[in-house]
């Protein structure tokens, strides 16, 4: 090959490799990959795609091990994006937008009172980053680290957080892995495990914002809530937990019959008062039977149906009270209040303050195992 033939070959080489990267395939939910990759603390950020045979997608990034995106179809068969996010990786960085749509949270889910806890006779200060508690973990949780992509399928995606000894002084080196499956039924099922070399606590959720009228414009205050439990966890003004018990009966915190979310939350009652609407955790009826229905949430304008079951031994609904206008996501929709429900399975909060309330300690030589499933229908 001469000199000259073998230049025009390099350069129509050129040409198509640069036209195939200009022409990368958008997701069903309108997100472009690349916009997902990026280099942070020496660590690779993507974005990862999940579909089945009945067209739902679901995209995730392994920035916090965060949902983007989850494309359902309504009672028409027309898909929609139910879920609060953004279009790109920059956006989700905490020096641009400080929220947790989407992510997994670790160490410890919800609060701990003042940020202090007591393992093996150790008190440990962790950081008040919430009325002067420990929130998700506190201000560098788990939801703002790349975690390790162990595996990728186009059904499933496995992460690991390697939590060192230390880590916002927690104690103990924590190895977790949480993998997400999108199911042929269309159900996303969420896996979460952890192992320690010394005694801890852990209480991971995911905290995706769902709207299932696919609009995130719209208020959810119309949408209809189950919550399976008899009981709920007061709080305190500072949303921290009271230690109390409480039943449901005779409240507005009964949702053991589905009802609009909006009836009841402007009620004079001192726990919606404090909640500044819901925002509090359900002591769940099921007995830890992941089989057993947790919740449902349901849209009557779409029709989109959204069962949760779980092995955790509570529920903490919010309902986007703190959303307020100042955060632009995806198709540039600016979210408002109450345009979102959080359904965050997990331990009680304060629960290593509390040690009537069930564990969550996690021991060297044991594993943590926690389950969520989000299973969508329509009706």
């Amino acid at each position: 090959m001469t000199k000259k033939l073998f230049a025009i070959c390099a350069a129509a080489a050129m040409i198509v490799g640069c036209g195939q990267k200009n022409t990368t395939t958008l997701t069903k939910s309108g997100l472009n990959p690349e916009d997902f990759n990026a280099e942070r603390d020496g660590a690779t950020t993507a974005l990862y795609t999940l579909t089945n045979k009945a067209g739902m997608e679901v995209c995730i990034t392994n920035f916090g091990g965060r949902i983007v995106s989850i494309m359902v179809p309504d009672r028409n068969g027309e898909f929609k994006d139910v879920v609060h996010g953004f279009s790109t990786i920059q956006e989700y960085f905490p020096e641009n937008n400080k929220t947790d749509f989407g992510a997994t949270i670790g160490r410890y889910a919800n609060r701990i009172a003042q940020g202090k806890i007591t393992v093996e006779g150790v008190e440990y200060q962790l950081p008040q980053n919430n009325y002067g508690h420990c929130l998700h973990g506190g201000p560098n949780g788990w939801q703002y680290k790349v975690a390790e992509v162990v595996e990728a399928t186009d059904k499933s995606v496995k992460l690991k957080f390697d939590s060192p000894d230390g880590e916002a002084n927690f104690p103990g080196h924590v190895i977790a892995f949480v993998t997400f499956t999108l199911t042929e039924d269309n159900a996303i099922d969420i896996n979460y495990e952890a192992t320690t070399d010394k005694t801890t606590v852990i209480n991971m959720t995911n905290h995706s914002y769902f709207n299932l009228s696919g609009d995130g414009n719209n208020s959810i205050e119309g949408n209809e809530l189950y919550i399976n439990a008899s009981n709920f966890t007061p709080v305190d003004d500072t949303f921290m937990t009271t230690g109390e018990i409480a039943p449901v009966e005779g409240t507005p915190m009964d949702f053991r019959t589905a009802k609009a979310i909006g009836k009841d939350i402007e009620a004079d009652y001192d726990q919606l008062h404090n909640g500044k609407g819901y925002d509090h955790n359900w002591v769940l009826d099921t007995n830890c039977d992941k089989n057993v229905l947790a919740a449902e949430l349901y849209c009557p304008e779409t029709g989109i149906v959204l069962k949760e079951y779980t092995n955790e031994p509570g529920v903490q609904v919010y309902v986007g009270n703190f959303l307020d206008g100042t955060v632009t996501g995806k198709r540039g929709v600016t979210y408002n209040r109450r345009t979102a429900v959080c359904l965050e399975t997990q331990h009680y909060p304060d629960t290593p303050n509390k040690p009537e309330w069930p564990t969550a300690l996690l021991k060297p030589g044991e594993t943590y195992n926690s389950f969520c499933r989000f299973a969508f229908s329509t009706k």
